[in-house]
């Protein structure tokens, strides 16, 4: 079965989007507002800019962009330039019938991972898949326990690692079990980690191989978790995530929770990677598929 799980947000899914990155619409909008029409003052912008947590490299980019852009007054060429980084051709952020078999979920600790992990599958349930989440951060029996619970609050089944034991086992375990029971997407949560930790890294490496060997026809989703409230710091961590598992997209949390939503830009021309997903709340439903243009819109405060 098809399992349209890659879609475009609904227009309420938009306006919370865009809700959540409206905090750091402050300073660009009084940036625009001081300048005159249309040539705005660029300097203004560029630290307005740095201030929502875009970062100096990704701020200058962006209005150098915006200021080679000769149609429009200030507000439509920032626009403009905000809209070709973060929704280019070919994204599979825009795709809608994408069949993804395999998702391994990846990052730091505390990022996310595991809440993400139960939203993930609930979304994929509520577009009629079955999805099969698998706990395998087996250095620590709380997360365990924590994604058992958050299985049996969603209504979805699960498969638990041992604690303490071998991680690549329980995805040996899930994806015979997913094979055989027709399961849909395999959702993976897996430990957070460093990646400047080589034996930690090597053994998110050894779990990819397993998945290739288990199933090398399925379509694999790695996404890397990237806490919206650690700002920059957040970035260079995804180099050596990349390196281990080959990350196909991010999920950026905890954008509720006073993030500046300009780290989203940062992400996305630093690291070259689309976001997936945003996080906005606790709730199952409050995991949402990226929308370019109602973050943008928030980050302009469109609307508003």
């Amino acid at each position: 079965m098809k399992l349209a799980f890659w879609r475009k947000s609904t227009k309420e899914e938009q306006s919370s989007i865009s809700a959540a990155t409206a905090p750091s619409a402050g300073g660009i909008i009084q940036a625009l507002r001081r300048s005159l029409a249309p040539e705005p003052d660029w300097s203004a912008l560029e630290e307005a800019l740095i201030l929502s947590d875009a970062g100096t490299a990704t701020a200058r980019a962006i209005i150098a962009d915006a200021q080679e852009i000769r149609d429009g007054d200030g507000h439509a060429r920032l626009r403009t330039a905000l809209m070709r980084l973060m929704q280019e051709e070919g994204d599979r952020s825009a795709a809608t019938e994408a069949e993804i078999e395999v998702i391994l979920l990846v990052g730091v600790n505390g990022a996310g991972k595991t809440t993400s992990a139960a939203k993930l599958a609930a979304r994929a349930k509520a577009a009629g898949g079955q999805p099969l989440l698998v706990a395998a951060d087996t250095f620590r029996a709380a997360a365990i326990e924590q994604l058992r619970l958050l299985a049996e609050r969603e209504g979805v089944e699960i498969i638990e690692g041992r604690p303490g034991g071998d991680p690549s086992a329980a995805i040996h375990d899930a994806l015979t079990a997913a094979s055989a029971r027709k399961l849909q997407p395999v959702i993976i949560d897996t430990a957070g980690r460093m990646q400047t930790k080589s034996g930690l890294m090597e053994e998110l490496s050894k779990m990819r191989r397993v998945i290739g060997k288990l199933a090398p026809e399925a379509k694999v989703e790695v996404l890397l978790i990237l806490d919206a409230t650690a700002g920059q710091n957040g970035l260079a961590q995804a180099k050596g995530f990349d390196r281990a598992a080959g990350v196909d997209g991010v999920i950026l949390t905890k954008l509720d929770a006073g993030a500046r939503g300009g780290v989203a830009l940062s992400v996305r021309r630093e690291l070259s990677l689309p976001v997936r997903w945003v996080g906005v709340g606790e709730r199952g439903t409050d995991l949402l598929p990226f929308d370019a243009a109602a973050y943008v819109a928030g980050l302009l405060g469109e609307g508003a």
